[in-house]
């Protein structure tokens, strides 16, 4: 089986790290710097107070400066991903890619540091001299055996977590799933007999780490590409596989699966045969962990054997080992008692934590984050996924916990459940939602219309779309030009579905009913049969009313105004709903929904009542629990003014209705509808915690408040999503980038207004 195609060209990924900013990470600070006043308190010499203190108290430095929060992610680039030793710079991508991680699971700040050495002492001696700058060091991409050498000698030598992911995060994931294999078979850990291909840093710590939970060590056959590592073998051993030594007359890998109960692999694509995994034991155990291609495939596994349970380290099969699962969790953990190290037991309760995990209920708010089906504890769900957003509260306090009971925690948790609280305070609430959408789109498969096929970022997002499995693209061009753009950017000829509007057979069909729909509002009929051969968004909503695709994305190349109208030419409102335009806007953890942003521009009381009730139906479909303030200047009648009036007349009716099923409260400024305090001041105001769905009093404010929070601060914008329609249409805005687009694709075939939580 081969790799799984990328969703991108190599320009595409290029262009991802170096536009607009080259690399993916940068420094924001925590405090205030705007004033003389803040910059004394910065700098000099306000800084010297806290100089003074961590003088005297060297552990100060976790209060007063960023040490506590900070994961230096360390490298010298000998064994980059599979690629091999390319050099320390060459590490620096993936080195910024492991510190967008730990901020984006776990909210720890990191930073990437590239050695330019290959020599393990010159890399010990420099880490060692800088290493109390951090909270913990996260060692990547080191090649073996020196990875061995040099985490052991700086975990002696410093006072702070040291963690080579490549060997231990992979020995925690599966660790957990071997716990939940040998649950589901019957198995004791201590009768286990496991074969292990591979003796490189993942295979022997992996080994290590069963060991240490239980598996007896004459169990444990590790096998390297010479054969079974055993008491007086002398070719090609060192002292790391030498401690895996057994007595055995097994020599090879082929021996070693006869009669076993787990084979892992941790080797190449290719090392494990059909026959080696008919050998194996009754119910057997195969992790083939080999990226991107496993040692052997769930497809040729399940040819020769239907009772195995199986694990891989790709995302396209079930039971994905990823070390994104533990190490943003372990740390976070570790970061949080101040801990001294992470060590045997911290590792053991992370797998055990991620173990349990996964035999826990799914709950209705993250079913949306598994593949648009609710799993249950058993054979094809033995470890979580990734994106599960309990991860960083559940994890987290086991690793803490068994810190603290080994005492290597400098600051021990006195309150768990308030510790656990926080934690879930520090998820992004965005990763959720978008994975639920996506999940639900793989699962519908909807046919999603890209009307502007012939623009090259519309081409690259329909073959993005298609190669994530998120649906099905068709594009709306002339086909040679549609091809000559997909031979421009990449895309391979054939892979994507191209429709002619001008020569489509369906185009009688479509005129006739537009023109049965306009023909009482001064269309001719050669009118419409123009507007169906020429007009692309005419064409493809056409096609969504007569059942040949099931959504749409456009507005690439035509102002937002014009392709709704475009749209509204065929499609109508859906009864009793309000046709509005909703953002959705994430900044440092928070998630708010902003309402109309791009429909009605200035809504009566009647109008703004409709888009609350839009919004709200819309916002509970995606997961979250709505929250609405309708905003204005004006703040519960002070001062008042016209558009004050409207949003007040607004709420009335909202009132008069009784069964609204949602809290609502206005008129409020922005600025009181977002404080968790604000009650304080206004203890009758019916919102019991900040606003979530922000009600504009005019689309210019809706519209103008987005933009501002897009381009002046750190904030994600997902839309304007058009809700309301008959059948669902997104609008990109003009010049989208081709993620704006897939995401505004993925969210038609989300299809939000049809989509009712359980």
């Amino acid at each position: 089986m081969t790799s799984k195609r990328p969703s991108f060209t190599d320009q595409e990924a290029l262009d991802f790290h170096s536009k607009p900013t080259p690399g993916k990470i940068s420094m924001a600070p925590t405090k205030p710097m705007g004033t003389q006043r803040d910059l004394s308190l910065a700098y000099s010499p306000g800084v010297a107070i806290p100089v003074l203190a961590i003088a005297e108290d060297i552990d100060k430095a976790y209060d007063y400066t960023s040490k506590g929060n900070m994961v230096a992610v360390i490298s010298n680039g000998t064994a980059i991903l599979g690629l091999g030793n390319l050099g320390h710079m060459a590490s620096k991508p993936v080195m910024e890619g492991k510190s967008v991680l730990f901020k984006r699971f776990a909210d720890i700040d990191s930073i990437d540091v590239e050695v330019n050495t290959t020599d393990a002492e010159d890399f010990i001696r420099t880490v060692r001299n800088i290493g109390d700058t951090w909270g913990g060091i996260n060692l990547e991409d080191i090649g073996s055996p020196d990875c061995f050498i040099i985490e052991s000698r700086l975990r002696e030598e410093l006072d702070i977590p040291v963690f080579h992911d490549d060997q231990h995060g992979t020995a925690i994931i599966a660790a957990a799933g071997i716990i939940n294999a040998c649950h589901i078979t019957g198995r004791e850990l201590k009768d286990l007999k496991v074969a292990v291909s591979g003796a490189g840093a993942a295979g022997l710590s992996v080994a290590g780490l069963i060991r240490h939970l239980g598996v007896k060590a004459e169990n444990i056959l590790m096998c390297d590409s010479t054969g079974v590592v055993y008491e007086g073998r002398t070719d090609k051993m060192d002292q790391f596989k030498s401690a895996f030594a057994v007595k055995t007359s097994k020599r090879t890998l082929a021996e070693a699966c006869e009669g076993a109960d787990c084979l892992l692999g941790l080797s190449a694509k290719g090392a494990v045969s059909k026959a080696m995994v008919k050998s194996m034991a009754k119910n057997p155990i195969i992790f083939a962990m080999a990226n991107p291609d496993p040692e052997i495939t769930p497809e040729e596994i399940k040819s020769v054997r239907d009772d195995a349970i199986i694990a891989t380290g790709r995302s396209d099969y079930p039971n994905q080992v990823n070390n994104v699962l533990g190490f943003p969790y372990i740390f976070r953990g570790a970061l949080d008692v101040r801990a001294r190290s992470i060590n045997e037991e911290m590792k053991v309760a992370a797998a055990r934590a991620l173990a349990e995990l996964a035999r826990e209920d799914v709950p209705d708010e993250v079913a949306a984050a598994y593949h648009g089906a609710r799993p249950s504890f058993g054979r094809e769900y033995i470890i979580p996924t990734p994106f599960d957003p309990r991860l960083i509260s559940f994890i987290p306090p086991f690793v803490a916990q068994a810190a603290m009971d080994t005492g290597v925690a400098r600051k021990p948790i006195a309150d768990m459940d308030a510790y656990r609280a926080s934690l879930a305070q520090r998820a992004d609430p965005a990763a959720a939602f978008i994975q639920g959408v996506q999940a639900r789109a793989r699962d519908v498969q909807r046919r999603i219309v890209f009307a502007e096929g012939e623009e090259p970022a519309v081409v690259r997002a329909a073959f993005s779309f298609k190669n994530q499995g998120l649906g099905h693209p068709i594009l709306i061009g002339r086909e040679a030009q549609v091809e000559r753009t997909m031979e421009q950017m990449g895309v391979p000829a054939g892979t994507l579905e191209i429709i002619n509007a001008r020569l489509s057979d369906n185009n009688p069909i479509y005129t006739d009913f537009l023109y049965a729909r306009l023909q009482r509002d001064g269309y001719l009929k050669r009118d419409v049969q123009r507007l169906v051969n020429q007009d692309r968004n005419i064409f493809g909503c056409c096609m969504l009313k007569n059942g040949d695709a099931d959504g749409m994305v456009t507005g690439v190349t035509r102002n937002y105004d014009v392709a709704l109208s475009d749209s509204r030419l065929v499609l109508d409102a859906l009864p009793g709903k309000a046709l509005i335009g909703m953002s959705m806007v994430i900044n440092r953890g928070r998630t708010v929904f902003i309402a109309d942003t791009s429909v009605t521009e200035l809504p009566q009381g009647d109008d703004l009542a409709n888009i609350a009730l839009e919004a709200a139906a819309a916002v509970r479909a995606m997961g979250f629990v709505p929250r609405v303030a309708f905003l204005s200047y004006s703040t519960f009648g002070n001062p008042m003014g016209e558009r004050g009036e409207k949003v007040r007349e607004a709420v009335a009716i909202l009132d008069e209705m009784g069964d609204v099923d949602f809290e609502y409260e206005g008129d409020m400024n922005a600025d009181i509808a977002l404080n968790p305090g604000h009650s304080l001041l206004y203890p009758f105001s019916r919102l019991k915690g900040p606003a979530n769905v922000l009600v504009m009093p005019a689309i210019h404010a809706a519209s103008i408040s987005t933009k501002l929070l897009e381009s002046m601060s750190r904030a994600t914008v997902i839309g304007p999503m058009l809700l309301g329609l008959e059948k669902p249409v997104q609008i990109a805005s003009l010049g989208a980038t081709v993620g704006d687009i897939v995401n505004l694709a993925t969210i038609a075939a989300y299809d939000v207004d049809r989509v009712h939580p359980d």
